[in-house]
């Protein structure tokens, strides 16, 4: 039964194809009667020619040939006489439209043109193929009747000239042409009037919270898209993707304009320092974050859908997308990059580079996605090498810190027995490499360089590299210790610069280096401190303190007053020498400095406090003796409370604030960043 109902199904599917190809042959054969007067005066000439030639059978037989002849062609010729009056009416509709009030009947109008134009000219190739057989059939059998052969002629004449519309439509001032024109005309006033620039400053103020508008509306994307399609048909993709790139790349700088990159164009010369251009490098940073994420990656998606579906899309698209990119200025970006790489050597210089690497590496996804396209391969291999430039700097700066630490030593320590500027710069250093923003990255650098080598990369490269470095700093100390003649001073110094490390406690250098090490300095710092107050004040209070056999209970025990005066002259000149001696010495931690001052103060005061007490009768006696009391126990505990008062600097006005970018302003000109100490 199934197979009776499938045979119905495909008998009433063939009758109705037939009944609709003889609906065709009946409308072809009314539009023939109506416009076919030089086919009939063709098909009504052949009566007479075979009533001149029937006596013949010969000829008879050959007129037959002939009539076939004839009803061959008249089916394309009926075709041709059709479509050509459907091609004037088309014209004239397309002539009258407007592509800019109704693009998609402009776009009907001439696609119905251009499918007519095809059809005419290939039925003109079939009637012209059969008239051409006719004629040379008669011409074969020496049929001598002019007339017929003249319109058979004259047929193909005209038949030829119908044939040549559609290549007439397609060239310079047909009409195939102009509308192709029209079209283009109406693609890049879309994209004119409706490429908005991005507000780059207020995606800089948003941040990531700015999401930046779509770059042209959805219905003006699928009326390029029509427009592309139709021309695409046509070989004509070239003009309106010229005028693409240029109206994007010319809202693109638009939206540049926005911030301000004046310092892309900078000259930077390979001896100059990164200080130079550091606050640009954090710009840097966020600009091209920004206009990949707002600029690059709209039009990327837009040349996508202008240009979807066409002949190898992809590449299509992504070559005017690079275009765009490359017009815009994208390769400054990577220049400038390449510009810092260059900048002289320093362990900021690392910090910088590391920043680099960071915003490069935040937008590695990007880039590979965005230039991934085979027209892209100048800003690929400009930012491989820019990255492996940037990862070269870095590993070779960071290697060469202990030689950098070490070179220094021959250098002379400061004066005034504080943490060198050397000390302070390299723990802070070591703190920001091991922090949480630069330590992932250092540690990723150092990984694809050692790949890049083929060498084995192991988690402890890094923190090896450093503790090495802290080893060396402790190597200079020692030896700028020695360089104090002054012992007391030295003790100072030492004092402070185990102060220094043991505050370290609860860093990430402080973690590193570990509980022991830290323990080890807290002591040694307690050592100096004590060698220091027994070297210097200790002698003070000594002159103080007579022989303990000295008893003072009998008057004549009782010391006369030049011996009075000699110990409070003697007092005077040694407190005067080791305060003045001290008052530019500083101690920069500050519970420490209270420390020091508080021990002063108890080891010193009571001690002269009883010193004025014991005398206190005989100086109320003799009043020449008065004037050699230069301090009052008070006055004494008030000016060593206030010792050590160090002036302050800009290095310690800054010290909360971010100090790699502040350090410089406390250098002087012995120091430069490649760790010179002071």
């Amino acid at each position: 039964m199934a197979e009776v109902d499938s045979s119905r199904k495909t008998v009433l599917s063939a009758r109705s194809a037939l009944k609709a190809s003889l609906e065709n042959s009946r409308a072809l054969a009314a539009a023939l009667h109506k416009t076919g007067q030089r086919v009939e005066r063709i098909g009504q000439s052949l009566p007479r020619l075979e009533a001149a030639v029937r006596p013949s059978p010969a000829q008879k037989c050959t007129f037959v040939a002939i009539s076939d002849h004839v009803d061959r062609a008249v089916g394309p010729a009926e075709a041709v006489l059709k479509v050509h009056g459907s091609i004037q009416e088309l014209q004239k509709s397309l002539v009258t439209a407007d592509p800019s009030s109704d693009l998609y009947a402009y776009l009907s109008y001439l696609k119905q043109l251009e499918e007519a134009l095809k059809f005419l000219a290939n039925n003109c190739g079939l009637a012209i193929q059969w008239l051409q057989d006719m004629l040379q059939f008669l011409e074969d059998n020496s049929v001598s009747r002019e007339p017929y052969i003249s319109n058979v002629r004259k047929s193909l004449r005209i038949l030829l000239e119908l044939q040549a519309t559609e290549r007439r439509a397609r060239v310079d001032g047909g009409v195939l042409i102009d509308a192709f024109r029209r079209l283009e005309r109406e693609f890049e006033q879309l994209l004119v009037a409706n490429s908005v620039p991005v507000p780059l400053a207020l995606c800089s103020s948003k941040k990531k919270a700015f999401i930046a508008p779509p770059a042209l509306p959805v219905t003006v994307i699928e009326k390029l898209q029509a427009i592309r399609e139709r021309l695409s048909a046509n070989n004509r993709l070239s003009w309106i993707t010229t005028a693409y790139v240029e109206v994007r790349v010319s809202n693109a700088k638009s939206s540049l304009e926005g911030i301000d990159l004046t310092y892309l164009v900078k000259q930077v010369s390979g001896s100059e320092d990164v200080q130079e251009v550091e606050g640009w490098i954090h710009q840097w940073s966020d600009h091209l974050e920004l206009i990949v994420k707002n600029v690059f990656e709209v039009e990327f998606n837009l040349s996508k859908d202008v240009f979807c579906n066409t002949i190898s899309s992809s590449d299509f698209s992504t070559g005017c997308f690079t275009k765009i990119a490359t017009e815009s200025g994208i390769l400054s970006f990577l220049q400038f990059g390449r510009k810092v790489t260059e900048c002289k050597k320093d362990p900021i210089k690392l910090l910088k580079l590391l920043d680099i690497f960071a915003a490069l590496d935040n937008l590695r996804g990007d880039f590979n996605r965005l230039f991934g396209g085979t027209s892209s391969l100048d800003i690929r291999t400009q930012t491989r090498s820019l990255i492996k430039s940037v990862v070269d700097g870095i590993c070779e700066i960071f290697w060469e810190l202990t030689d950098d630490v070490s070179r220094q030593r021959q250098s002379l320590p400061p004066s005034n027995g504080s943490v060198p500027r050397l000390v302070s710069f390299v723990t802070e250093y070591c703190n920001e490499l091991l922090g949480d923003k630069y330590r992932p990255l250092l540690d990723k650098v150092v990984m694809i360089h050692q790949s890049w080598k083929k060498e084995k990369y192991h988690d402890q490269l890094l923190t090896s590299q450093i503790c090495c470095v802290v080893k060396e700093i402790g190597l200079n100390l020692d030896s700028w210790s020695k360089a104090h003649v002054d012992a007391t001073l030295s003790f100072l110094f030492m004092m402070n610069n185990h102060c220094h490390f043991s505050n370290l406690r609860g860093t990430k250098l402080g973690d590193l280096m570990g509980d022991s090490w830290l323990k080890a300095h807290e002591q040694y710092k307690e050592h100096f401190m004590a060698l220091y107050l027994r070297e210097s004040w200790g002698k003070v209070v000594a002159i103080l303190r007579p022989d303990s056999s000295q008893v003072y209970s009998s008057p004549a025990k009782v010391p006369n007053s030049d011996s009075i005066k000699r110990g409070f002259k003697a007092f005077n000149e040694a407190f005067d020498y080791m305060y003045q001696k001290q008052s530019s010495w500083v101690v920069p931690d500050q519970n420490l400095k209270l420390r020091i001052c508080k021990l002063l103060v108890q080891s010193l005061v009571p001690v002269y406090r009883n010193y004025l007490q014991n005398y206190k009768l005989l100086m109320e006696e003799n009043s020449s003796s008065k004037k050699h009391i230069r301090y009052t126990a008070q006055g004494l505990e008030t000016i060593l409370s206030s010792f050590f008062q160090q002036k302050v600097t800009k290095y310690r006005r800054n010290k909360h604030a971010y100090w790699i970018g502040k350090i410089k302003d406390a250098m002087t000109d012995n120091f430069r960043p490649t760790l010179m100490a002071v």
